[in-house]
């Protein structure tokens, strides 16, 4: 049972996917992360609408609490019927371990992988989100696209150093014709790695977080190896198909942003800082076709 007078109270505001709503979440984890409380209640009353950044992002909050040993507790009864009919379809509550799933209709399931499983984590990609039939590919540019996704898992596993693993969730936004992903991961960030990586550089100590995610969104540049081979961040697969499907693909990394859309790659520095990483991907669902270069023919 919460203690309302010795736990922290939280209230989730609305939350989209504008740099301001990244910013409300940041602050909500430092603030719950730097809590004396033993307990934490998370209430729903003023949250009418949650992007799927949002579900992944506290799913993660909620996993970090409780891997502190901070007792957890949600509201229920202040979440919205309409905020609970899509925390029901993509199986959040069922998760925290309230009430059944609905049918997923339009959501692309949230999920945590606390471990590795390459496997598991490519169905997801290819049956609940790239393969769904929202966007039109080929089968082939389907499974490369799922592949260059499943780098960003694995670099979260393989570097990121955290205790929980990666959070991740999504949509298809039928009105507006957005499909999302976002993938969360609580670690150590893209800028921590690349300085690691760099760190023969006495330079390196002092890069910013915005220097080191363009270094990182450099094709050929990586700080990870799989079986001998480099691996980078995976992006120009996805830089190349938000671009001609006039789509964004960002990044948060500590107190650096990139946004790489049909106009270009855009970095800069935030006023706000969260240690691990977010990636959002949205395309638009629109009546082209899309295929590999290799296929045209």
């Amino acid at each position: 049972m919460f203690d309302a007078s010795k736990g922290l109270t939280i209230m989730v505001p609305t939350l989209n996917d504008e740099e301001g709503d990244f910013l409300r979440l940041f602050m909500i984890y430092d603030q719950v992360m730097k809590t004396t409380s033993s307990q934490v209640m998370f209430q729903f009353t003023y949250c009418n609408f949650l992007r799927p950044n949002a579900v992944a992002f506290l799913g993660g909050t909620i996993r970090s609490l409780q891997r502190k040993g901070i007792g957890v507790f949600v509201n229920w009864a202040s979440v919205s019927s309409a905020v609970m009919a899509t925390l029901r379809q993509n199986t959040f509550c069922s998760k925290l371990g309230y009430g059944s799933s609905a049918s997923l209709g339009h959501a692309i399931p949230y999920r945590e992988d606390p471990k590795e499983d390459a496997n598991s984590i490519l169905d997801y990609l290819t049956q609940n989100w790239i393969g769904k039939g929202w966007v039109r590919v080929s089968e082939l540019l389907r499974d490369a696209i799922a592949g260059k996704v499943w780098e960003i898992y694995a670099n979260s596993f393989e570097h990121s150093q955290s205790d929980i693993g990666v959070f991740s969730c999504g949509q298809h936004f039928k009105r507006k014709n957005e499909l999302i992903l976002s993938v969360v991961d609580f670690g150590v960030g893209i800028p921590y790695n690349v300085r690691q990586y760099l760190s023969a550089d006495s330079r390196a100590a002092s890069l910013t977080a915005e220097s080191c995610l363009r270094w990182a969104c450099i094709s050929g540049n990586t700080t990870a190896t799989a079986n001998g081979i480099a691996r980078g961040l995976g992006l120009h697969l996805l830089k190349e198909l938000v671009r001609v499907n006039n789509g964004k693909l960002e990044l948060y990394s500590h107190d650096g942003y990139v946004k790489i859309d049909s106009q270009g790659e855009q970095f800069k520095t935030l006023p706000f800082y969260f240690k691990g990483t977010i990636l959002n991907i949205t395309l638009l669902c629109d009546e082209k076709y899309y295929r590999l270069t290799s296929e045209l023919g």
